[in-house]
């Protein structure tokens, strides 16, 4: 599924997501076509098509629920170097802490 929205451009799904948000729940064609035009950006018919054809009764937060899990389990590989950098930080601002004296 998630490779349709790689074939579709950005745009076209932005516009089908503003007019969800603007309270239509199930957008046409013309709908998302209206809306980019708007935005003065090129209309894609076959993209607008395939947006609207492949969301078409279902809900939208329902798909970017599924999609967010699927990223949940894409390891980015850069949380070890975040972590270690944490760790050497804080770890040297221990060291550099003034230690008080007992009166």
């Amino acid at each position: 599924f998630f490779f349709f929205f790689h074939a579709c451009k950005m745009k076209t799904i932005a516009a089908y997501l503003l007019a969800v948000l603007g309270g239509n729940k199930t957008p046409s064609e013309d709908d998302v076509k209206r809306i980019l035009e708007a935005a003065a950006a090129n209309v894609d018919a076959e993209a607008i098509s395939k947006v609207v054809s492949e969301l078409s009764g279902k809900s939208v937060y329902d798909v970017m629920d599924e999609g967010a899990g699927r990223l949940v389990a894409v390891s980015t590989g850069g949380s070890r170097g975040a972590a270690a950098g944490g760790a050497a930080a804080g770890g040297a601002a221990a060291e550099e802490a003034p230690k008080e004296e007992a009166p």
